[in-house]
């Protein structure tokens, strides 16, 4: 598992590229026939990926968690960016066709994987909710072609979805010919967000935009890649062509409109 510190606002300006990245930019999550995790201090978020190839993949327990097991405190989110796979929770098989959202709740005890291609997000919990499949979410259309944004965001875990204790998560798919995503960008000053970028070519980029909105800086991320976004920090992005992301939450609340926005005449 690899552990990332949280940061304050005033540590960014002064941070090169490389340290940038090495603080926020979550990659290498997808590797044949390994669970690779992250661990962030920003509200405590776990990210991983879990990349089945010669057989099943078990959710392992890194020490750095000091638990039991991995869900003995936490709640988990999975998200199939790849074919259809089976994810195992305790004996009981469920079957995740493309874009499809697995709840695991807290007090599981055994995790596996089996085809497919997984992104895990997980929070802390006090509470437990029941593990639940979700194939047919609410969507929301918004933005247009003039501003290059037309999108359909489809909300899995929330409030009016799969029952959580802290975790908010859901998938953005850009339509054909746009690019931009969370344009006008906010900040959430109760919450962190991160997005993984996916369905990109090898050769596509996404530009993500980070940092206070009078002083951003940008991360260069390629496909299955994620970035951690603090509470403070804007995140909108540009791509090279359309793509989708998964955004993921955890914090104080479950409210998906508490969010600061941040006009486009104010971004410097």
């Amino acid at each position: 598992m690899d552990v990332r510190h949280a940061t304050a606002p005033d540590q960014i300006p002064g941070m090169t590229t490389e340290q940038l990245r090495a603080r926020f930019l979550a990659d290498g999550l997808f590797r044949p026939g390994e669970v690779r995790l992250l661990y962030s201090h920003e509200d405590r978020l776990v990210l991983g990926g879990a990349l089945p190839a010669a057989g099943p993949l078990t959710l392992p327990n890194p020490p750095e968690l000091g638990s039991a097991t991995f869900l003995e405190r936490r709640e988990l989110g999975v998200v199939n960016i790849g074919p259809p796979g089976t994810v195992t929770v305790d004996g009981s098989v469920f079957e995740l066709g493309a874009r499809d959202v697995f709840y695991v709740g807290r007090g599981a005890r055994h995790v596996t994987f089996e085809g497919g291609a997984f992104y895990l997000v997980s929070t802390t919990a006090h509470t437990s909710h029941p593990t639940a499949l979700s194939t047919d979410p609410e969507q929301v259309a918004l933005g247009g072609r003039e501003g290059a944004n037309e999108r359909v965001i489809h909300k899995h875990i929330h409030a009016g979805g799969i029952r959580s204790c802290q975790l908010v998560l859901g998938v953005t798919v850009l339509a054909p010919g746009s690019m931009w995503n969370t344009m006008p960008c906010h900040t959430h000053h109760r919450r962190t967000e991160a997005y993984l970028y996916f369905d990109l070519g090898p050769d596509d980029r996404v530009i993500h935009l980070m940092g206070e909105p009078a002083q951003t800086r940008n991360l260069v991320l390629a496909d299955r890649e994620a970035v951690v976004s603090p509470p403070w920090s804007v995140h909108c992005g540009f791509g090279t062509r359309s793509y989708a992301f998964v955004w993921a939450m955890g914090g104080e609340n479950q409210d998906y409109q508490d969010m600061t926005p941040v006009a486009i005449g104010e971004l410097r």
